[in-house]
């Protein structure tokens, strides 16, 4: 089936941002006296909203966790969010996708501030059509508001003509939710029993495989 409308999770699916998002949850962890020395264990933070990951992980009361991630991005504005590396063959799969005439979004639930800046720094920006992503303020964090925000904007009506793409659970349930299909990338921060109980469509190892299931005609 082809697919027009491709709506991309950031995390995980176009760069692996573990070192800066580890980096800044350790720094907002040591401001309550908490030190982690295996970042490995952070590694579920990336793909679910902060303020919850705090409370799930941690058992932050939810002033606490506000307070976490406020911390947290003390030091993502000015390193974490630059900690990042684009996946080998991302940047050639987005040119081809521009190439083919698709609408290519981004859908993410990083505030859209941070995820536009990353993608301008990557050089990555001008193969999107739009950017969809969280407000600062903890709106539209969930990732059905995102894709829901996102197809609204561009005026998306067939939705049989749109798939969501990323690598946790959440991005396959967000796209469930709407009434899109989905698709689950291995080579991120989720796995496969992760995304076939979340209910995903398709699951892809690697980018070069996303590359010829998108562009296949």
């Amino acid at each position: 089936m082809s697919f027009k409308y491709i709506l991309l999770d950031l995390d995980g699916t176009l760069t692996d941002p573990a070192i800066g998002i580890t980096n800044s949850i350790m720094y907002a962890l040591e401001k309550f006296g908490i030190r982690v020395n295996d970042r490995s264990e952070l590694y579920s933070f990336i793909g679910p909203p902060l303020q919850e990951s705090f409370m799930r992980f941690f058992g932050f009361s939810e002033a606490d966790a506000v307070r976490a991630v406020e911390y947290y991005r003390e030091y993502y504005r000015d390193k974490g969010i630059f900690e990042n590396l684009v996946y080998d063959g991302v940047e050639d799969l987005l040119q081809l996708l521009k190439e083919k005439g698709r609408t290519v979004i981004l859908a993410t639930s990083k505030p859209e501030l941070f995820a536009r800046q990353i993608l301008e720094h990557f050089d990555l920006a001008e193969y999107f059509d739009f950017v969809a992503g969280s407000e600062l303020d903890g709106r539209r964090v969930h990732k059905d508001e995102v894709i829901r925000y996102a197809l609204d904007a561009c005026k998306i009506s067939d939705l049989a003509k749109a798939i969501m793409i990323g690598d946790r659970e959440y991005d396959i349930i967000g796209a469930r939710k709407i009434g899109i299909k989905s698709l689950g990338v291995l080579y991120g921060y989720g796995d496969r029993k992760e995304l076939e109980v979340a209910g995903a469509d398709y699951i892809l190892d690697t980018v070069a495989e996303l590359k010829d299931f998108l562009l296949k005609d």
